[in-house]
């Protein structure tokens, strides 16, 4: 990976949860947003891709299995165009009224999914993507690591980017852990086989340390 500055917000929080499909990032997202509302907090919570209206038919195109094969430029520059309007329409506007905004997915799924999945060259992956966010940087990233055979085992029905081969997952856990321990000031890495509560608890006692 090429290395960047990165731009983080002086206003806000900006919170990121990634990970495998099936680890859990919706449901801990979901359950961090309540605490912090308890807490007194104005709360974003957001998603990508489909985080804006343009968002949503990004979302519907790339992981319709009715869209079929994309050509794999193609596919990360339409990810690339939701991470824009997202971070320009949404996340921005949320950080600068000095809100917590709280996101599932990010510009790392871009390059685990995107640069280790599809084998797209991660040094231009991640140029594309940073250009696309304007270099905006999560405060922390909250990786939910689990095997991809136990969080692809919690699915009945599959879209186009769970319907992948468990090499092509085990090729983005493996990515997603590398960006985590390049970095490890900003990312808090948890076992996503914890007990639901359990992570939750794990993920606040970092958070509200970083609370503005």
């Amino acid at each position: 990976m090429q290395d960047f500055p990165g731009t983080y917000a002086d206003r806000g929080l900006f919170v990121c949860f990634e990970g495998g499909d099936g680890a859990g990032k919706s449901t801990q997202s979901g359950l961090l947003r309540e605490r912090l509302e308890a807490a007194g907090r104005t709360v974003l919570l957001t998603r990508e891709p489909g985080g804006t209206p343009a968002g949503a038919e990004v979302r519907r195109i790339v992981l319709d299995p009715a869209t079929g094969a994309l050509d794999d430029r193609t596919e990360a520059l339409l990810y690339a165009a939701d991470k824009a309007e997202h971070v320009a329409a949404v996340v921005r506007p949320a950080l600068d009224r000095g809100e917590v905004v709280v996101t599932d997915r990010y510009v790392d799924s871009t390059l685990a999914y995107q640069g280790a999945g599809r084998s797209l060259d991660p040094a231009e992956l991640e140029q594309v993507a940073r250009w696309a966010t304007a270099d905006l940087r999560p405060h922390l990233t909250v990786l939910l690591d689990l095997e991809p055979s136990r969080g692809m085992g919690r699915f009945t029905a599959r879209d186009r980017i769970e319907g992948e081969s468990l090499e092509f997952h085990e090729r983005v856990r493996a990515a997603f852990l590398v960006l985590a321990e390049a970095d490890p000031a900003h990312y808090l890495v948890l076992d996503a086989r914890t007990p639901q509560d359990e992570l939750a608890d794990q993920v606040w006692a970092r958070v509200e340390g970083l609370l503005p």
